[in-house]
């Protein structure tokens, strides 16, 4: 079936077109159009171009699974609950316009498009990008992404988190009386503080620094013409606990 193209703009209405059964492209942007009710039963439709019209409403565009190019940008699409809800069917829809519509108004409008379209890889002419969908599902699936991060931490991450139940705090779990681990545990008993914060400092784990003073150090023109007597290298090591 070949395209079928407005051929005069400023077109209100359009009769029903569900006769052309097999019709695959429609062209008719640029007019005055302000629904879609005469293209819900064309299901072979691939391609529909009804972008700068005045369309309000799309629904019934659902039924029209064979779409992966719409172009609906410059028209007065408002709610964009409705919008998307009414795009979810469309398994094979690949290039969505929607700019230049009031819904666009809504400042997390491209994620939330892109949240619920998964399927859609060009939006308003960008490429939708895995930084997009990684911040979407951060967004807008807590659930999702707090067990993906629960996977990336090796379950040290608590992945039933709701974030809709207040904040619960763990009970803080005890050291037994009689437990010890390696020389962590240290029940000797000292009459003055400052004894015990020195006993416990001995047993921190020790850094050394070591500094060269390369004045000491002979150049190789030094070694060559043994202008120098030979020094022994002066180091310094300061050792901290």
């Amino acid at each position: 079936m070949p395209p079928w193209k407005s051929a005069v703009e400023e077109l209100t209405e359009v009769i029903d077109l569900s006769r052309f059964k097999k019709l695959k492209y429609l062209w008719l942007h640029h007019n005055k159009l302000h629904g879609i009710t005469f293209i819900t039963r064309n299901y072979c439709l691939a391609e529909l171009y009804l972008n700068n019209n005045a369309i309000f409403d799309i629904q019934g565009l659902h039924s029209l699974h064979s779409l992966h190019i719409l172009r609906l940008h410059h028209n007065e699409l408002t709610n964009i609950e409705a919008t998307v809800k009414e795009l979810k069917g469309m398994l094979n829809l690949k290039t969505l316009t929607l700019y230049q519509n009031p819904l666009c108004q809504y400042n997390l409008y491209r994620l939330y498009t892109i949240y619920h379209l998964p399927g859609v890889e060009l939006l308003d002419g960008n490429q939708v990008t895995e930084k997009e969908r990684r911040s979407m599902i951060t967004i807008f699936n807590h659930k999702k992404s707090h067990i993906v991060q629960s996977i990336a931490f090796r379950g040290k991450v608590d992945a039933s988190w709701n974030p809709r139940s207040p904040l619960k705090q763990k009970p803080a779990q005890r050291v037994p009386s009689d437990f010890a681990f390696a020389n962590n545990v240290d029940k000797t008993m000292f009459d003055d503080p400052e004894d015990a914060v020195f006993v416990r400092s001995l047993k921190r784990s020790a850094m050394a620094i070591t500094s060269l003073n390369w004045d000491t150090v002979p150049t190789r023109e030094e070694k060559y013409l043994e202008e120098k007597d030979t020094e022994p290298v002066q180091m310094l090591t300061v050792t901290l606990r």
